[in-house]
């Protein structure tokens, strides 16, 4: 694995382990070009490919491998039939996820339809959420 995307991978997954019911099992494997690449999985086996913008800003690494990180975890809630809303909004529970961008050049979640910045990602255990229950596989 890189070394952004490890970077990238350790900031997002703080935010996965402390606030989200499923958690991927994380794989690097070869891709069909023989390039390194991060694949996500969920515990029936199926998996996502996960990556970061070649050349851009810390921040924009992270955001963009947020976005996607997202994307598996509400699939993965959803396919065990829990809610799939990942990272929950506070101000809106049980509506939306959260989306993730930069804000004054630090990748934060925000709300996305107030645009309220919630937390920078990598900082949701800090908002005092309760514990989540955990179901599905670890890695």
């Amino acid at each position: 694995m890189n070394e952004e995307l490890a970077v990238a991978l350790a900031v997002v997954e703080r935010d996965l382990r402390a606030t989200c019911a499923v958690q991927p099992i994380v794989r690097e494997e070869l891709d069909f070009d023989d390039e390194p690449l991060v694949v996500l999985y969920e515990a029936d086996g199926s998996g996502v490919g996960v990556s970061v913008p070649e050349g851009a800003a810390a921040a924009e690494q992270v955001a963009s491998l947020a976005e996607q990180v997202k994307d598996w975890a509400v699939e993965a809630l959803a396919a065990q039939l829990l809610p799939a809303t990942w990272p929950e909004c506070p101000d809106h529970p049980a509506s939306h996820p959260l989306d993730a961008s930069v804000a004054g050049g630090v990748a934060v979640w925000s709300c996305p339809r107030s645009r309220r910045v919630v937390a920078p990602v990598g900082a949701l255990e800090d908002l005092g959420a309760p514990a989540v229950r955990r179901r599905g596989v670890s890695s």
